[in-house]
């Protein structure tokens, strides 16, 4: 059974950075593509980011687009998101999904998902 837990949120000024951390296991990691999705109160959950099963391909929404940065590392199973000038709308739940292919598109669907981390920026 595939698990993910991501680990790092918190409370932050507006400006500032936090770095979010998922751990997978399960499946063999690197055989898949990795995302990061978020959910704000009282909206629907929009994606963020992913990067292929190799590292090679990242994709990002424009909303994050020079700030956030995606990685991951195949040897400790985990995908890591570096969110850099954050703002107060970037305040949400951030969820870490699996997808069940190597390369993914913004119109793939994830499989898996962890429970979450909340991120809070503060104005």
């Amino acid at each position: 059974q595939v698990q993910l837990v991501e680990s790092g949120g918190g409370l932050v000024q507006a400006g500032g950075s936090l770095r979010l951390s998922c751990a997978a296991s399960g499946r063999t990691f690197s055989n898949y593509a990795m995302g990061w999705f978020r959910q704000a109160p009282g909206k629907e959950r929009e994606f963020v980011c992913a990067i292929s099963w190799s590292g090679g391909t990242t994709l990002y929404a424009d909303s994050v687009k020079g700030r956030f940065t995606i990685s991951r590392d195949n040897a400790k199973n985990t995908v890591d998101l570096q969110m850099n000038n954050l703002k107060p709308e970037d305040t949400a739940v951030y969820y870490c999904a699996s997808y069940g292919t190597k390369y993914v598109s913004f119109r793939s669907k994830a499989d898996y998902w962890g429970k979450g981390t909340l991120v809070t920026v503060s104005s």
